[in-house]
Formats: C-alpha cells, structure tokens, sequence
C-alpha cells in the first residue's frame, strides 16, 4: 500500500490544545469534562455553536462561556475563533451553509443563484485562462505515449469524463481514480517516464493522494499536467503545466461546472487536432452502435427497424436469431407454447 505523509498538527491546533491542557488543573468538574471532549474532538468542537457544546457535555450555555474565559478567552465567540485557526479551508463550505441557513429567507432562489455562480466561474475562467498554456496541455496529451489522468473525492469523477472524451483519440488514455484506489494508481505510475503524461485535478479541499502520486510520478520524469484552482495549489508547485479554473461554491467546497467545461474544451481542441480523429469517432459510433436507441426505430414495425433492433429483440426474448444463408432471412426462435402445440397435435 502507498505511503500516506503522516499529517502533523497545525501550529494553531497545538496552542489551543497546549492551552486547554495548562489550564486542566484549575477548571471545575464540568469544565474540565467539557476541556476533555474538546481536546478529543478539536475539529468537531470547531464546527459547533456554544449551544451544540454544552449540550454535547451536558452543560448550560453559560457553563460554556464561562470555560471560555476560564482559558483566557474574551468569551465563546473568541475561543471558537482560536479553535478554527488552522482549519479555515476545510471548515469554509462548513461555515458558508451555515451563514446561509442563518441568513436566507425562505423566497430567496438558492437554485438560481447557485446557477448564477456557476455561469461566474466559466466566464472568469474563461477571461484569464492562459492560451498558451492552454495550446501547451493539447499538445502535451496528443504528444504522450500514455496519459493517465489523476482525482480523488469529487475529481474522481471528473477524471473519469476525461478518460472517456480523449479515449477515441489517443491509443492509451488511463483515469486511475477508481478502481483499486491509490495503491492501484501507484503500481500504474511505477513504469511512468518522461514520455507519458499525468494530468491532475486538484481544487480545495485538495486530496493528499492525488498530490503526492502526481509528484512521484514526476519523479520518475513524466510531465504533469494540473487543472487546479490557483498557483498557490500544492499540485502547481511542481506541475510542467498548470490551467487555472475558478470553482468557487457558496454551500460546499468547490464546484465542478467550470472544470468540466475545461475538461471537455480540451477533449473538443484534442478532437480537432488529433491524426485520424474523424475515422476514430466514426469507428467507435460503429462499435457501441448497439448499445444505442433509436426512439423512431423502437417505435417503428419489425419489418421497418433495422436489423440490428430486431436482433437485440430477439436476444431479449431468451434466443438470439440464427443469421440464415445470404439473401434468407434470419431465423427466429419458436415460442415454447408454439413448439408444446405443435407435439400435441402431432400425436392426435
């Protein structure tokens, strides 16, 4: 199994622990059972209103002012704002919907305003993407020998679509997202050099996995790729190549319109400029041809629906037809009712 960097507390976490425990000593009983729970559920007491505290503890709101400045603090307000420190991008979505619910009357359009915001990220996005930066990710993906194409969490999904928009125009196009988890994607980057590519996809709250196997897949030379929200992400700090999407959103960590978007716009310029992509998309139209409705077929008589609807028909039925000589139709199979019939008569 992949190493997983061990994550050391934050400094703003120690203090209030270090605090809490100093002040252990002097606290009455119920202070200090209310300092325990803290100590145990820093992140969790992180999330919680006075109210949510001292119900959890068994405590009166005043009880846990009181705790509050018996460690120093001004009151509540201010020892939850020490307890934050540290994990303020992780608690953002947390608080967002939390002002919101405290905040929104009950005929504001949240669906039209999360709509809005969404159609605000692919403009800004749009407007300060870097082209050439842009022109450099199609040509580093038609240039690689393999792609593979990195996301955990949500972008575990996204870097599923992108697998599926660039398999009919690159031999070998891989999302390592799913199936197996990190250790799988780390045995399939074990072999990765400089001639494959490793696009990423990283946005806030970022997945320590798809960092840290990006980055030892660039230490073996393949290049990477980041779709990322900033310079300051950790995947851009080593990437080759970096495309910058806007994917703020009000009631959760980040959202996925733009990126899709960018995904899918470098699918259509791979499309374009690919060798062979209009014999490959027709050839592989061909091949799923099958799997696909045709509602004016499906609605039309056996005689009038292709060959290959009345086929799929007949194998639903329980037995495909047997292709007859050429120029002979198909044979279809007997109803079992129709065969018993047959018999019976047969002996009469």
């Amino acid at each position: 199994m992949i190493h997983q960097p061990s994550v050391a507390p934050n400094s703003a976490e120690q203090a209030i622990a270090a605090r809490i425990a100093a002040a252990m000593p002097t606290l009455t009983p119920i202070h200090r059972r209310m300092g325990d729970y803290v100590l145990a559920n820093l992140f969790r007491a992180a999330t919680m209103r006075i109210d949510e505290l001292a119900s959890v503890v068994g405590a009166s709101v005043a009880t846990a002012n009181r705790f509050a400045r018996a460690l120093g603090f001004d009151g509540y307000p201010q020892f939850r704002e020490a307890l934050v420190r540290g994990f303020e991008a992780t608690l953002a979505p947390v608080e967002r919907l939390r002002s919101a619910q405290e905040s929104l009357a009950a005929g504001d359009d949240v669906l039209d305003a999360s709509l809005e915001q969404a159609a605000n990220n692919l403009h800004a996005t749009r407007t300060a993407i870097d082209r050439n930066a842009a022109e450099a990710a199609v040509e580093a993906i038609i240039a690689a020998r393999r792609v593979f194409v990195l996301g955990y969490g949500a972008s575990a999904f996204l870097a599923g679509l992108m697998e599926h928009g660039l398999m009919p125009y690159h031999d070998n196009v891989q999302s390592l997202a799913l199936m197996g988890g990190p250790s799988h994607a780390a045995r399939r980057l074990f072999a990765s050099n400089e001639d494959d590519l490793v696009i990423g996809l990283a946005f806030p709250r970022y997945v320590e996995d798809t960092i840290e196997l990006a980055r030892r897949a660039a230490s073996r030379g393949a290049r990477v790729l980041a779709l990322t929200d900033s310079p300051r992400s950790p995947l851009a700090q080593f990437a080759d190549l970096s495309l910058y999407i806007r994917a703020d959103r009000r009631l959760a960590a980040n959202a996925d319109s733009a990126v899709l978007a960018v995904i899918e716009a470098l699918c259509d310029a791979v499309a374009y400029r690919a060798k062979r992509s209009v014999k490959a998309a027709a050839e592989v139209s061909e091949f799923v041809l099958p799997w696909l409705v045709d509602p004016h077929a499906e609605n039309a008589g056996p005689n009038e629906r292709p060959a290959r609807v009345v086929s799929r028909a007949a194998s639903a039925a329980g037995k495909p037809g047997k292709p007859g000589k050429p120029g002979e139709p198909a044979a279809t199979a007997t109803p079992r009712s129709t065969r018993t019939s047959s018999k019976t008569q047969a002996k009469r």
